[in-house]
């Protein structure tokens, strides 16, 4: 395989195409054709366009040949998969699965698709967003809005096994409507997707902290119920790894006690961590619902992914999630003990083309300190 990083041309338009992609999402397209509509409405276009460009060859070849920058440093193996780096796109943007091409093409990872429910779910009375770009942020109030697992799994198969490089995962949840039921109904709602989702993604997520459903999270209310959960779910078998997306507000000792009930199950890491619930010193409108997303996770993520490698980096894989717009902090995530660092809002304040961004900056900071890979640098600072 021939990398990016070894050819000075093609390493040099590389970087010349990110930069301009960079000043004309900055200057041109962001105020002009994203912000300058409501984010429901800027949501629905990318999904359109994502659809409608997959289809288009000559494009998916020049992001893939302007765009993607590739480096063996940046190689890495998490849960036995084979990641071309480590950079994902989170759970919560590409619901239907409707994305994979477009960032296979530009050079992701991973993506994680969902999260999905095993009946379709309209989610919650619109608007879903609002921007807070003065955070960084976006409060997020979608309420799991999905067709169904069984459609999505479907997609995120075919994704996968079409993919050049990229892994694709699938985020699991429960379904929220007015069929929800207690906990019994809870746990067979996410044995529904397991069973589809086995054997037919690289990885499979299980979302028990979604803070946007009239349910609540009964799962992570208490050990006890986070372990019928997981009980029920090791019945299932499943040959692709298992990880778990966590709560970011919840005290660390109950937070601890939850991740010692996975090291006993069929888990092999965690997501960390789902939207910040607190507004503390932000000036958000009260009538504003739901979780805020980007700049306001940054620096509790971080924490929360040193904790965690420190008590649990033996046993659990952990990807890193919130607030991730600079390679600086993409590598301080993997430093605390992130193996993996997926994000969402970067892409929407920043543009398409940080992806390219956040890993050739990563691979230069590794290479500065000394690193010949992302596995050497992770847990360093833990």
């Amino acid at each position: 395989m021939s990398y990016v990083s070894d050819s000075f041309w093609h390493d040099a338009v590389n970087k010349a195409t990110t930069d301009l992609f960079t000043f004309g999402y900055k200057y041109v397209i962001k105020p002009n054709f994203v912000f300058n509509v409501p984010p429901d409405e800027a949501h629905d276009r990318m999904i359109t366009f994502c659809r409608v460009t997959k289809h288009i060859p000559p494009l998916l070849w020049a992001e893939r040949t302007m765009l993607n920058y590739t480096d063996p440093i940046l190689e890495t193996n998490v849960m036995d998969v084979d990641f071309a780096n480590p950079f994902g796109l989170s759970a919560g943007l590409d619901k239907n699965c409707d994305m994979p091409v477009l960032l296979d093409n530009a050079g992701f990872g991973f993506e994680t698709v969902g999260s999905t429910t095993s009946r379709p779910c309209a989610g919650n009375p619109k608007p879903w967003f609002h921007r807070l770009p003065e955070y960084d942020s976006m409060m997020v109030h979608v309420g799991l809005a999905n067709i169904g697992s069984d459609k999505v799994i479907d997609r995120a198969e075919k994704a996968w096994t079409h993919a050049h490089d990229m892994q694709v995962s699938v985020s699991i949840a429960r379904t929220n409507d007015d069929r929800c039921g207690d906990l019994d109904e809870g746990i067979e709602d996410y044995c529904i997707s397991m069973r589809r989702a086995a054997g037919r993604t690289a990885m499979v997520e299980v979302n028990v902290s979604c803070p946007n459903t009239h349910a609540g999270e009964p799962f992570t209310d208490s050990p006890e119920n986070l372990d019928r959960l997981f009980t029920a779910l090791d019945g299932i078998d499943r040959p692709q790894p298992t990880l778990v997306k966590m709560p970011l507000n919840k005290p660390w000792d109950e937070m601890r006690e939850l991740l010692e009930v996975l090291t006993e199950h069929n888990v092999q890491g965690v997501s960390l961590a789902n939207l910040n619930k607190d507004r503390t010193g932000l000036e958000i409108p009260r009538e504003w619902e739901g979780g805020l997303s980007g700049g306001p996770c940054t620096r509790a993520s971080e924490e929360l992914v040193a904790r965690t490698y420190r008590e649990f980096g033996d046993r659990l894989a952990i990807a890193g999630i919130g607030g991730v717009f600079t390679p600086e902090q993409a590598y301080a995530k993997i430093r605390a003990g992130a193996s993996l660092v997926m994000f969402i809002s970067s892409l929407m304040y920043r543009g398409p083309q940080q992806i390219t961004v956040l890993k050739r900056g990563l691979a230069e900071l590794l290479r500065r300190d000394g690193f010949s890979s992302v596995s050497e640098a992770v847990g360093v600072d833990a």
